[in-house]
């Protein structure tokens, strides 16, 4: 079994009382580290007769081992375990988000002005000419963040209520990289028809919808229809922000091992909303070679009688010689595999079958298709979904830039060559100088990626004809 490092999303802290003598705080921390546990912050809270009164922080790897790590603790002699808290739950209480006004309401006059009456002369003014409403209210700079709650993370099918800490995270991380206002929305229904009336019913509010977290293949019906009834962007973020960072790290690792990416063999395994927007991504850009892998094996048109409309595209689309077989067969000389499926999907001997400087892209969350311990002496490149990993395939890297370009453009539309333009600015932000096995994307915390990939998008919106502001 693969070493699996412990993660902060899994950290606790536990309320210790300790015996005030020699030696105390060492037994504990011997007792984490002997459980292979990542201790962080140790405080002194305070000292109560007796004991010392701390608060140690640890990582662990799940809730099994955290568990483990207490009940051993809860052993030692001298020690009493008062408390743990979840530092992951601790985040979350109350929500992550909030509406702030940004003006104080704290005089009659601002009172008169931003309701009663002046409010009234507003209205009448967007009544007139419903276009100023992206320069008189929130719609200006506001985005839908939309979920049934039925493709959530790799959870599934949870519900709306359980996806609201999911859409909060996306308005989060809207806010922080593209300071544009999310609004998480968990519809109730997974009706098609309802979902899509329910954002028709409600896009006068927002500059723009993204989509999140819709199992597919309804989410591709469901992003279709809304795109041809709205005049605002719209965009399912699973499928296209998944392809567009994967897009960015395929151009930068093929650069590291000098190949093109017209020449190569692509293996996708996974042939759901994010498979699918990959593969047409890639071919996009130039790739012609590309077999994608459901849970039956290799999909080709030998299948196609029992294939939904979104796999028979991929019939036609991809698998030019017609292959037929496993997983393990479609990596045979393949340079490079991407995983958008589930946990153990790729096996050891798929990667053992590729070529020369084997790629890989494990992005399974939060367990990918094959952890890179398993692997990291056969591969050249690896790249999954996870923080604690190098070369993480995130998302931030794309929505918020991506949504900031486009409402800067109020554009129509996000169109492929906006997505394009995306992925390229997110590659272009890495140097060729600086380029290397662990280092093909940008870190999600690099504030330049979101201004570059707005400014990319807003050029694409325009040179494509989706743009409907002016440009300066």
């Amino acid at each position: 079994m693969p070493n699996i490092k412990p993660s902060v999303s899994y950290s606790f802290t536990m309320r210790l009382y300790i015996e005030n003598k020699p030696g105390m705080l060492a037994q504990v921390l011997n007792v984490i580290a002997e459980h292979e546990g990542d201790p962080g912050a140790v405080d002194v809270v305070k000292v109560e007769g007796n004991y010392k009164v701390r608060d140690i922080t640890v990582s662990a790897r799940d809730e099994d081992h955290s568990s483990d790590i207490v009940e051993a603790i809860r052993s030692l002699e001298g020690i009493k375990v008062h408390n743990v808290s979840d530092e992951v739950f601790l985040l979350h209480l109350g929500g992550k988000i909030h509406i702030q006004n940004k003006v104080p309401v704290d005089t009659r006059n601002t009172l008169s002005m931003a309701y009663t009456p002046g409010v009234g002369r507003i209205s009448k003014a967007i009544a007139e000419d419903k276009e100023k409403a992206h320069n008189l209210t929130i719609k200006k700079n506001s985005v839908a963040v939309v979920s049934d709650g039925s493709a959530v993370l790799g959870l599934g099918d949870i519900g709306p209520e359980a996806a609201m800490p999911v859409m909060e995270g996306k308005a989060m991380l809207l806010k922080e990289f593209a300071d544009i206002d999310g609004f998480p929305i968990c519809l109730d229904t997974k009706d098609v028809d309802d979902i899509v009336r329910s954002v028709e019913l409600m896009a006068p509010t927002f500059g723009g919808i993204n989509l999140e977290d819709i199992s597919a293949p309804r989410c591709f019906h469901i992003e279709d229809r809304l795109k041809e009834s709205l005049d605002i962007p719209v965009f399912h973020d699973d499928q296209h922000g998944t392809a567009i960072v994967t897009m960015a790290a395929t151009i930068n690792a093929l650069k590291i091992v000098d190949k093109k990416l017209e020449d190569i063999k692509v293996v996708i395994v996974g042939a759901g909303a994010a498979g699918v927007a990959i593969t047409k991504i890639l071919e996009d850009d130039g790739a012609h070679n590309i077999l994608c892998c459901d849970s039956s094996g290799i999909i080709n048109r030998d299948r196609m009688p029992e294939l939904n409309n979104t796999k028979q595209w991929l019939t036609k689309n991809t698998n030019p010689d017609d292959v037929s077989g496993t997983v393990v067969d479609a990596a045979k000389d393949a340079d490079l595999i991407i995983g958008v499926s589930v946990p153990g999907a790729i096996p050891r001997e798929a990667i053992e079958n590729m070529a020369d400087d084997p790629i890989v892209f494990a992005m399974s969350n939060p367990v990918p298709e094959i952890r890179p311990e398993e692997i990291n002496d056969i591969v050249k490149i690896i790249a999954t979904g996870r923080s604690d990993y190098p070369n993480q395939i995130n998302n931030v890297l794309a929505f918020p830039g991506i949504f900031r370009g486009a409402i800067d453009a109020r554009a129509t539309d996000i169109n492929e060559e906006m997505k394009l333009a995306a992925a390229h600015a997110i590659a272009d932000n890495i140097d060729d100088d600086n380029l290397d096995t662990d280092y093909i994307v940008p870190s999600v915390f690099n504030k330049q990626v979101a201004p570059q990939v707005a400014e990319a998008v807003e050029n694409a919106a325009y040179e494509s004809g989706v743009a409907r502001r002016d440009k300066s």
